[in-house]
């Protein structure tokens, strides 16, 4: 398979270096980013070079498969309805950029026209095929607990948080939530896209001084009975706001759509 990348920075490095080390049986033909200086050196390992480009028209000329978006829910927004009907399958990370649910109408419309698939690796939180599986029957609740150190969440200190104490910053529906912390909550939208939808999931985000790692909380109620998840992700030494897990889900995504064999639901 062969790959275009639109952003190259944690997500995408740590894909670029997943492919060079045959992590993932696929081909890097084109980067897209909008300083293409940032892009690492790279080694086609005696295949074509790499096309790295800060123009979109001359990044969708190249011939690949598949584009992976690792930049922002703008680059969504601004390529994602381009890239379908160019017919190539896409990979999204920021995923909260669906929550424009219009835009998401529109890009489902256009991948079943042509055929093609739209994937949203489950970033950094657990839980998502056990919420597939229970969105068989009927769901009762989602609720996603992110408690994060405010540094990670990019928010100010105010008085609460100076002095070292537990803040709740949001509690609510997941389509609010991935409006006020654009990066750092696309889990819950990619829960919601999952599970029940935008409006009833429940978000509830926490700044914690006191801790380094990045803490997601699912809490999930059914006709199938009842179950949590919690995970405790590394923050990305780069960039403190995404989790090392994230990146690994992607490659895990990669790996899943090349391999023959078919884990998980």
């Amino acid at each position: 398979m062969r790959i275009g990348m639109i952003g190259c920075g944690n997500i995408g490095k740590s894909i670029i270096n997943a492919i060079q080390n045959n992590i993932i049986e696929c081909e890097l033909v084109a980067i897209l980013d909008k300083i293409p200086k940032n892009v690492p050196d790279l080694d086609s390992g005696g295949k074509s070079e790499v096309e790295v480009t800060a123009q979109f028209s001359k990044f969708l000329s190249c011939d690949f498969d598949l584009v992976i978006e690792s930049a922002s829910q703008q680059a969504v927004r601004e390529y994602g309805i381009k890239i379908l009907e160019s017919k190539r399958d896409l990979m999204i990370m920021s995923t909260g950029a669906l929550t424009d649910l219009d835009l998401f109408e529109e890009m489902k419309e256009i991948a079943k026209k042509n055929n093609l698939k739209i994937y949203l690796p489950s970033g950094a939180i657990a839980g998502v095929d056990g919420l597939k599986s229970a969105g068989v029957a009927h769901i009762d609740s989602v609720t996603i607990t992110t408690k994060k150190n405010p540094m990670s969440l990019g928010v100010g200190m105010n008085a609460e948080i100076k002095a070292g104490r537990e803040t709740t910053l949001y509690e609510g529906p997941a389509k609010e939530a991935v409006k006020r912390f654009p990066f750092n909550v696309n889990v819950a939208a990619t829960l919601s896209l999952a599970g029940i939808g935008l409006e009833k999931t429940r978000v509830k985000v926490i700044a914690d001084p006191s801790i380094e790692e990045n803490i997601h909380q699912i809490h999930v109620i059914g006709d199938f009975g009842e179950f949590k998840t919690e995970v405790k992700n590394i923050p990305s030494p780069e960039n403190p706001k995404t989790s090392y897990l994230a990146a690994l889900s992607a490659i895990a995504t990669l790996k899943k759509i090349t391999e023959p064999i078919q884990i998980g639901t």
